[in-house]
């Protein structure tokens, strides 16, 4: 029997949409206040992935590695922004932006082009169509993983100042005084997707592989794929959160060993 992929209209996304209007109505029956925040994020993705339906159309019609690239650099402004967004401590002046922008950048286009040129072989290796799909499943993680890491080390940093001037007054170098703090940061980074792993296929059942399976693809074909994107996403995340919370400790610190708490804003 050949499998077919199930096609939805409008009206099937309306009913799934009561789904949220009923955790609206228990947000104001509980009053959590949240409704209002639902309401917009809800609005912000329909938007946002429409767009990017008709994006992706394009790309897909042009396939021009210039295209694709502007694609990528817009992902990763927006990328670089939600981890700003994230931190309830951020860097003065560009460094609240540029830290995490750079970082993300930088993992999750490594990786993804090691994909693409080794285990994807797309042709060419620039195709939209994995390309970006890949990139966007890589972002989303490594930004998640980015955000918690610089989140704790910043708030670390602050709540043991005087432990980590007490250390380099007695001669410590600032990578020995920042050591337990980027160690815990950026293992607060990367249990998100070391949960993600753990649970899969037990607990849970991963998007892409839910997706390719309603799509018609075998099931262990889909878990293949499935497997090789967690394996992506996991590499992408440390590179991303490592990268990012090592730059942070050297901004919180200077050459001369001494605490830059000054380069944080509120201080």
């Amino acid at each position: 029997m050949t499998a077919t992929y199930i096609t939805l209209d409008y009206l099937d996304l309306g009913l799934a949409a009561l789904l949220l209007v009923l955790n609206g109505a228990l947000s104001i029956w509980l009053r959590l206040g949240l409704e209002r925040q639902l309401l917009i994020a809800a609005l912000r993705m329909c938007v946002q992935l429409g767009l990017m339906g008709l994006v992706l159309k394009t790309l897909f019609a042009v396939v021009s590695p210039w295209l694709t690239g502007l694609a990528v650099v817009v992902m990763v402004a927006f990328a670089g922004r939600e981890v700003m967004a994230r931190q309830e401590t951020r860097f003065r002046g560009f460094w609240a932006y540029g830290l995490g922008t750079t970082s993300v950048l930088f993992a999750g286009t490594l990786v993804t082009v090691f994909a693409l040129a080794t285990q994807i072989q797309a042709d060419p290796w620039y195709h939209p169509r994995y390309a970006i799909p890949l990139l966007g499943m890589i972002l989303g993680n490594t930004m998640t993983g980015i955000a918690i890491g610089l989140n704790t080390l910043t708030g670390r940093v602050k709540r043991e100042r005087a432990a980590i001037e007490t250390m380099l007054a007695l001669g410590e170098t600032r990578a020995a005084a920042f050591r337990p703090f980027v160690r815990s940061a950026v293992r607060n980074g990367l249990i998100p997707i070391v949960n993600a792993m753990s649970a899969a296929g037990v607990v849970s059942l991963p998007g892409m592989m839910t997706g390719q399976i309603l799509s018609g693809v075998e099931p262990m074909e889909a878990i293949k794929y499935q497997i090789l994107i967690m394996f992506l996403i996991a590499g992408g995340t440390a590179l991303g959160v490592v990268t990012a919370v090592h730059a942070g400790a050297l901004r919180l610190s200077d050459a001369r060993h001494r605490l830059r708490l000054d380069r944080l804003a509120g201080n």
